[in-house]
C-alpha cells in the first residue's frame, strides 16, 4: 500500500535536497578552491649523520612575485638593462637570492618547538613558456639539534594545499597534507629511524591518502562525479560512467606515474575544470543518457588521470614498494568516488529520483551550480 505524501513535504524534501547540493559545491572550500597539481611540494629528508635538508619545489616567477609585493621593493632586474626578462632563470635566481631575509619570514622550521635558521641554496631551472615556468628549488640544510624529539614545519608562500613528504636515509617516510601556513603536526624522529615500514603500512598509508585526495580534498573531482551522478537516472548507468572514468584515470596515471607520459599541469588543469562545466552543461540540456555520454567520460578520465598522477608525484613513492603505493592510492581514489556516490544517492536518489520534480528542482539547479563553480575555475587557472 503505497501512503500519498503531502505537497509541503514534497517542497520541503525540495528545499533540503537543493540546499544540500550547494552546501556540497560551496562549503568544502569557501573561496571556490579545489585541489590542483600543485605547485608547491617540499620534502624533509634526515641523514645519518644527524643532518637534515629541506628541498621546497616551487614556481620560481610566481614566489618572486610574492616576496616583492611582501617587500615594496621593485624588482632589481629593471637595472640589469631593458631586455632583462623577469622570468628568466637566471634572474629568478638572482632575485630569490636578493630577497632571502624576506623569503625566511613565512618559513619555519623547528625542533621540539625551537625554531633553527639553516643554510639557503636557491636554484632556478627551466624557461618559461605558454605552458610552463621556471621552477626553483630551494634547499635549507643544517644539524639537528643534538637530543631533539620531534620536527615541525610550517611554509607560508602558498595559499593552496601542498605535501611534506618526512624521510630518513632508509625508506621509511610520513606524508602529510598541508594548507599554506598551517604547521605540521610534530613528527617523532624516533619513529624515521625505526626500521622501514612493511608492505601492509604502506598500502594503508597511501591508501588514505588517495581517499583524502578526493574527500575532502578534491573538490574538483568530486563535482565530476556529481555531475556523473544528476544524468544517471539508474545504478546501471551511473555505474557505466563511473567504470569507463575508473579505467580512463587508471591508465593515465600509471602511464604518468612511470613516465611514460608528460603533460603540463598548466594543460591538464583547466582542461580538467573545463571536463566538469562539460559534464555539467550537458545534465541542464538533455534529460536522457546519450550513447557519447560514457565516451566523454572516459576522455574526461584520462585527463583527470594525469591530475591525479601530479599529486602522487607531489607525494612521492617508495622504492621498496612504489607499485603497492600506487596500486592502494588509485583504490583510495576510487573509494572516495564510490563515498561521493553513495552519500548522493541516500541523499537524493533513493527518494526523489523517480518523482516528477527531481530534474527541475535538483538535476538542473545543481548542475547550474557546478557548471558555475567549473567555468571559475577553467579561467582562473588559465591566468596562473
Amino acid at each position: 500500500m503505497r501512503f500519498p505524501v503531502p505537497s509541503r513535504l514534497h517542497n520541503w524534501s525540495a528545499r533540503l535536497v537543493i540546499s544540500c547540493l550547494a552546501a556540497t559545491v560551496f562549503l568544502p572550500g569557501a573561496m571556490l578552491d579545489a585541489h590542483e597539481i600543485g605547485t608547491t611540494r617540499v620534502s624533509v629528508a634526515f641523514r645519518q649523520s644527524a643532518s637534515y635538508e629541506i628541498e621546497i619545489i616551487t614556481d620560481a616567477a610566481a614566489l618572486v612575485e610574492k616576496l616583492q609585493a611582501l617587500s615594496g621593493v621593485p624588482p632589481q632586474s629593471d637595472q640589469a638593462g631593458e631586455n632583462a626578462s623577469l622570468h628568466s632563470a637566471a634572474v629568478l635566481q638572482m632575485l630569490l637570492k636578493n630577497y632571502d631575509q624576506v623569503f625566511r619570514r613565512r618559513v619555519a622550521a623547528a625542533f621540539d618547538g625551537a625554531a633553527v635558521w639553516p643554510s639557503i641554496d636557491y636554484a632556478v631551472s627551466g624557461t618559461a613558456t605558454a605552458t610552463s615556468s621556471p621552477v626553483a628549488a630551494i634547499k635549507l640544510t643544517g644539524a639537528v639539534p643534538q637530543g631533539a624529539r620531534h620536527f615541525e614545519w610550517t611554509y607560508s608562500w602558498t595559499f593552496a594545499t601542498y605535501s611534506l613528504t618526512v624521510a630518513t636515509d632508509g625508506d621509511t617516510q610520513t606524508t602529510e597534507w598541508l594548507e599554506g601556513g598551517q604547521r605540521s603536526t610534530p613528527i617523532p624522529l624516533s619513529a624515521l629511524r625505526k626500521a622501514p615500514r612493511n608492505r601492509a603500512a604502506i598500502a594503508v598509508q597511501y591508501l588514505a591518502l588517495g581517499f583524502t585526495h578526493i574527500i575532502p580534498k578534491g573538490l574538483d573531482h568530486m563535482l565530476f562525479v556529481l555531475g556523473i551522478f544528476l544524468l544517471g537516472r539508474g545504478l546501471r548507468q551511473i555505474l557505466g560512467q563511473v567504470s569507463a572514468f575508473t579505467i580512463a584515470h587508471s591508465i593515465t596515471l600509471s602511464l604518468s606515474v612511470y613516465g611514460i607520459v608528460s603533460v603540463s599541469p598548466k594543460v591538464v588543469e583547466p582542461l580538467i575544470a573545463v571536463s566538469i562545466a562539460y559534464v555539467a552543461i550537458e545534465n541542464i540540456f538533455i534529460s536522457e543518457l546519450r550513447p557519447w555520454r560514457v565516451a566523454l567520460v572516459f576522455a574526461f578520465g584520462l585527463l583527470h588521470g594525469m591530475g591525479f598522477a601530479g599529486v602522487l608525484k607531489e607525494l612521492g613513492l617508495p622504492r621498496s614498494e612504489f607499485v603497492t603505493a600506487l596500486v592502494t592510492f588509485n583504490l583510495g581514489v576510487e573509494a572516495g568516488q564510490l563515498t561521493v556516490i553513495g552519500a548522493a544517492f541516500l541523499l537524493v536518489g533513493w527518494y526523489c529520483g523517480s518523482r516528477q520534480w527531481y530534474r527541475r528542482l535538483v538535476v538542473v539547479p545543481a548542475s547550474v551550480l557546478i557548471a558555475c563553480v567549473a567555468l571559475y575555475w577553467t579561467v582562473e587557472r588559465l591566468s596562473l
